[in-house]
């Protein structure tokens, strides 16, 4: 199946750069943010984005895990039965500005678990959603308050989002899927 890169190492650190920029513009700083990433690549990409606003602002963020395993609407059916990790919140989220971080955005079915997985751990100010990759197909009315890049794209490709903390390398993919389906 054939593969093209479409965002290098360079192109998302300068997202997610950006992004952490956003994030500190609309929420007028880092005080009472929470970043909380769901397995598996938002975890790590919600780490970055808290060490980059602290670069930029001087202060800590909180950054969480959050596991849907259980919360997904499609669990019955699912084979391989899911992996399940580990939820951690570093703070009580309750009135915090929560954003929840993942790697790509499509049908938003996954959106939706992790706002029910979330609000399991208390009632947030509000709930924000940064994604590296916003492919588009929504399903439900979810959108992005952060995103690295739009990727237009056909139900038949898959885009791979690969990080080096839990692939080895930093990149963005996407593959060309001859019967269909995808990511």
């Amino acid at each position: 199946m054939p593969e093209k890169t479409i965002l290098t190492e360079e192109d998302i650190r300068r997202s997610l750069s950006r992004i952490a920029h956003e994030i500190i513009e609309h929420n007028r700083g880092g005080q009472g943010v929470v970043l909380v990433g769901i397995h598996t690549r938002g975890v790590p990409l919600a780490q970055r984005l808290a060490n980059l606003i602290a670069e930029f602002e001087g202060s800590q963020v909180p950054v969480g895990s959050l596991d849907i395993s259980f919360y997904r609407d499609d669990l019955s059916w699912r084979d391989p039965p899911p992996v399940v990790r580990r939820t951690d919140m570093p703070t009580d989220i309750a009135g915090k500005r929560v954003i929840l971080v993942d790697d790509v955005l499509y049908t938003g079915r996954s959106i939706r678990a992790a706002l029910d997985a979330l609000i399991d751990h208390g009632r947030p100010e509000s709930i924000q959603l940064a994604v590296l990759v916003d492919r588009g197909h929504r399903e439900l009315p979810i959108r992005a308050d952060y995103v690295g890049k739009n990727l237009p794209s056909a139900r038949r490709e898959e885009v791979q989002v690969r990080l080096k903390e839990t692939d080895g390398r930093d990149e963005v993919a996407i593959i060309t899927n001859r019967e269909g389906g995808g990511q």
